[in-house]
């Protein structure tokens, strides 16, 4: 085993004795896919080479074990702006945000209804203005 494979089993184990986190299993799990379906999508992308640096700044911080929020939506804006229309690569883009949105909101940002919190079909209904008699 390579000098670097023991340094990233070791991050991904967790530190003191801590149980690893599964959404970091997943979030590595999704960026993989997503880099094997880009990597054999034969169209010429313009902005490939900045979707594949974003994966794997992803892959990097998925590695670590305790990725930061903020980073890993602005790397997720990234690709998706960089491959978000190529429909052949939407499933597996589709499940790295999803992957990422386990890691939940951003201190302080809200989450609206139907922005993939889970919300029943009422509660989600927009209020009507009151009528005037």
């Amino acid at each position: 085993m390579a000098e670097g494979a023991v340094v990233v089993a070791e991050q991904r184990a967790g530190r003191f004795g801590e149980e690893p986190d599964p959404r970091v299993d997943e979030l590595s799990a999704a960026v993989s896919r997503l880099r094997r379906a880009l990597a054999g999508h034969p169209a010429v992308l313009p902005d490939r080479d900045a979707a594949e640096d974003e994966l794997a700044a992803l892959d990097a911080m998925a590695r670590t074990g305790s990725p930061d929020v903020s980073r890993l939506r602005r790397s997720l804006l990234l690709v998706a702006g960089a491959v978000g229309s190529v429909s052949a690569l939407a499933p597996a883009l589709g499940e790295v945000r999803a992957a990422v949105d386990r890691f939940g909101a951003l201190p302080g940002v809200d989450v609206l209804p139907g922005a993939g919190a889970d919300v029943s079909s009422a509660e989600a209904e927009v209020p009507r203005p009151r009528e005037e008699a």
